[in-house]
């Protein structure tokens, strides 16, 4: 019988150990967890601030800002004019006006 209650002693002191070292990794990763999240959090503030501040920016005209100094962009000749409504009236052929 002492034999047997030496045995579920040790096996008690092994088990209260292994329980002691879990719970030590556990308080450790449970802290790296916490860091993370706080990163995280950090970051993704950031993140959407700039977004905000881009969000911004384009809603203010500033978007389309040149590198050059504040200097305004040369329109692009290529692309089709700007349908304004009050565009100058444009004289009729002779073809045009002889009908």
């Amino acid at each position: 019988m002492d034999r047997l209650n030496a045995k579920l002693y040790l096996q008690n002191c092994y088990i209260m150990k292994e329980n002691e070292r879990l719970r030590k990794k556990a308080l450790l990763l449970n802290q790296e967890n916490q860091a993370l999240l706080t990163e995280l959090k950090q970051r993704l503030a950031k993140t959407k601030a700039a977004a905000a501040a881009a969000a911004a920016t384009k809603a203010n005209g500033n978007g389309n800002m040149p590198a050059g100094g504040g200097r305004a962009s040369l329109p692009d000749l290529n692309s089709a004019p700007p349908a304004h409504g009050h565009d100058k009236a444009v004289p009729k052929s002779k073809k045009t006006a002889a009908k």
